[in-house]
């Protein structure tokens, strides 16, 4: 390039170019990495990069077979790291944690405690086809422990079901498989509301049962 050349602005590339060019370079390994990072940084969107998995497999750079297993087997990889995680924090620091948060008790992270133990392997197993939650389930099974053998099994079956269904819809629509993130989107919007929602009702009766206690 000649010195006196003007230099070229050049675009950052977006996402969904990245996960585009890793598929078409890597195939379903790379698939399965995008769904391994996904599930490790939930705002990365499962609903982007699995129906992109299902449209590559319809080009034919990858098999739909191998779509479905790398990228459940991501998922796996993904959700055993924040597991680990989870059983690294422990349930005693998790407790001393709660302990110095203001508005949340200890009593709140034995309620938790208990109804995961009583629903632990269903929350695993739904809790990976629920968008934002399907990344974060993973870390209160780490805490409380839960045997890794099922922890894996639902981890997978989960995984499978959400992955598969995703894949197809990218698969069958061809050029259209953006329209899958859209409407998954509009769940996960709706998942966030409703946990907006919840925390503020916490909040808000947590701060009226302090004042009415300071009152007495």
């Amino acid at each position: 390039m000649s010195p006196l050349q003007p230099v070229r602005n050049v675009e950052p590339m977006n996402l969904v170019d990245w996960v585009t060019d890793l598929m078409h370079t890597a195939g379903a390994p790379g698939a399965a990495f995008a769904i391994a990072l996904e599930n490790l940084f939930p705002p990365l969107p499962s609903e982007l990069f699995l129906p992109l998995a299902g449209f590559t497999a319809a080009q034919g750079k990858m098999s739909l077979l191998d779509a479905i297993l790398w990228t459940t087997a991501g998922s796996v990889l993904g959700a055993l790291v924040l597991y680990w995680v989870g059983s690294l924090l422990g349930r005693d620091r998790v407790r001393r944690i709660a302990a110095r948060m203001p508005l949340v008790r200890v009593s709140d992270v034995d309620r938790t405690e208990a109804w995961f133990l009583r629903n632990g392997y269903r929350a695993v197993f739904f809790g990976r086809m629920i968008p934002v939650f399907r990344s974060l389930i993973s870390i209160p099974a780490g805490i409380e422990r839960m045997r890794m053998a099922p922890f894996l099994a639902y981890t997978a079956a989960g995984s499978l079901i959400w992955n598969t269904a995703l894949i197809l819809a990218g698969y069958l629509l061809g050029d259209n498989w953006h329209l899958v993130e859209q409407y998954v989107g509009i769940a996960s919007t709706a998942v966030l509301v409703l946990v907006g929602v919840a925390l503020v009702v916490f909040v808000v009766t947590r701060v009226a049962k302090k004042r009415a206690t300071a009152r007495r």
